[in-house]
């Protein structure tokens, strides 16, 4: 598939567009897992910005894309997440969870997503149905009524303690179905906080929808985990706050940032001049100025969103840079156009290389032709050659050689016996030298012992 020039800028722009307002209005400091790759965790201990906790000298298994909040293995574990700032921001925001379930035929467990007041954050992880009072608001994921699950919303000011309810599952104020167990893929769950109403959107779908919700500012975000006996493994692979507001790029905590104001007012001041500078070079260009195009920034620095009020000041900043993506979309084209003219070039060359089979290539061929030929048939003939005779033959020869040894070797032996024994002349001189040797030796033995001293007594 070949994309024109064109098409590469729109598909830029539209790219550019989704994620200014995404990567504008994310809070940084309330989120993990928006990152490019879905990375959660820079060293596999700890996120930032969160507080990871577990019961029992569990803790939750932080990896680099995901938090397992509850194992396969063993049940009965509680674990939790918890953001360390609290929500500055009153209006439209909305918190968005990806995760995922897995588990036995028959397991159980449940997931909880808070937003409840400082007091109750941070706190040991619990579940609905253990926790005390609280202030604020949990949607519940679960198999309530046997349904293979369901997404359920509860509110809260404090008062009523749900673990001690007789049938805290009438409190809900809102609930829909959800199969979220064993999917093989993530459930999102959006929770959308507008001025007029509260909405809860499963996998693009609506759960449900109220008017006569409104959640205040200051409150803090969690997401805990429990399994039963039979364990559900729950893992949380994404939890992003955003808002549509443009005051804000990441919401501050007031008593951390207290020169905010004066930060802001910096950034103020240097995009208005940015702005001034941009607006002189288009009028520049608009009454034929002689300035070339090498004003035109080629880097925009990163700015936050607050520090820009005007709509006119946000075009310039989004026209700056949509011209620069339009300009790099453009370098990377006569690229891709430069690396396929070289391709081009050296297929060519290679295929002129290429020559067809000459003469002796021929010859060549011919004589292996010729080679294989000869081994066939020698392989035939000797298959087809009957080699009884020739092994008589060597038989035959085997025997000859075997009675002509038989015949032959005792004669040589008696020869060489015959040639080397002792003769009975020199048997009859060495008797008479032994005897005339013990004569000898007798006699001088004779001879000391009668001239030897004699004792008498």
């Amino acid at each position: 598939m070949y994309l024109t020039s064109q098409s590469l800028r729109s598909i830029a722009w539209s790219a550019l567009a989704f994620s200014t307002v995404r990567a504008q209005y994310v809070i940084d400091n309330l989120s993990f897992g928006q990152k490019d790759g879905g990375y959660i965790s820079p060293d596999l201990r700890e996120i930032p910005h969160f507080k990871v906790q577990g019961v029992e000298d569990y803790v939750p298994q932080v990896l680099s894309d995901r938090i397992i909040l509850t194992p396969p293995y063993p049940g009965s574990k509680r674990g939790s997440v918890w953001a360390q700032d609290p929500l500055h921001h009153v209006g439209d925001w909305t918190a968005e969870l990806d995760f995922r379930a897995t588990g036995m035929e028959r397991g159980a467990g449940n997931l909880q997503i808070w937003y409840v007041r400082e007091s109750q954050a941070h706190e040991t992880p619990t579940s609905l149905y253990t926790a005390p009072k609280f202030d604020g608001l949990v949607l519940v994921v679960d198999q309530y009524e046997g349904h293979g699950g369901s997404v359920r919303g509860f509110l809260n000011d404090g008062t009523i303690d749900i673990k001690s309810h007789p049938d805290p599952d009438t409190l809900a104020f809102g609930k829909c179905d959800h199969a979220y167990r064993n999917r093989g893929h993530l459930s999102k769950i959006i929770l959308h906080h507008a001025a007029g109403y509260l909405e809860v959107t499963v996998d693009g779908e609506s759960c449900f929808k109220t008017d006569k919700v409104k959640l205040p500012e200051g409150y803090y975000f969690g997401v805990s985990a429990s399994s039963a006996e039979n364990p559900d493994s729950f893992e949380v692979h994404k939890f992003i706050i955003s808002t549509t507001s443009s005051y804000t790029r990441e919401e501050p905590n007031k008593q951390r940032y207290a020169n905010a104001d004066q930060h802001h007012e910096q950034q103020k001041l240097a995009a208005q001049k940015g702005h001034e500078e941009q607006t002189h070079h288009q009028q520049n260009q608009r009454y034929g100025s002689s300035t070339d195009q090498t004003n035109i920034p080629k880097m925009v620095e990163d700015v936050l969103a607050g520090s820009i009020k005007s709509q006119q000041d946000q075009f310039a900043d989004l026209h700056n840079r949509i011209q620069i993506i339009n300009n790099r979309v453009a370098n990377m084209l006569e690229l891709v156009e430069q690396m396929h003219q070289l391709n081009e070039q050296r297929f060519n060359d290679l295929m002129n290389r290429v020559v067809p089979i000459d003469d002796r290539s021929a010859a060549t061929i011919r004589n292996v032709e010729r080679v294989e030929r000869t081994t066939m048939e020698i392989l035939r003939d000797l298959e087809s050659k009957d080699f009884k005779d020739m092994l008589q033959q060597v038989h035959r020869a085997i025997e000859n050689s075997q009675e002509g040894l038989s015949r032959s070797l005792p004669l040589a032996m008696g020869a060489v016996v015959g040639s080397h024994k002792p003769s009975l002349v020199s048997f009859l001189f060495i008797a008479v030298a032994v005897q005339i040797m013990v004569t000898g030796a007798y006699i001088v033995y004779k001879k000391r012992r009668n001239g030897a001293p004699k004792k008498y007594l």
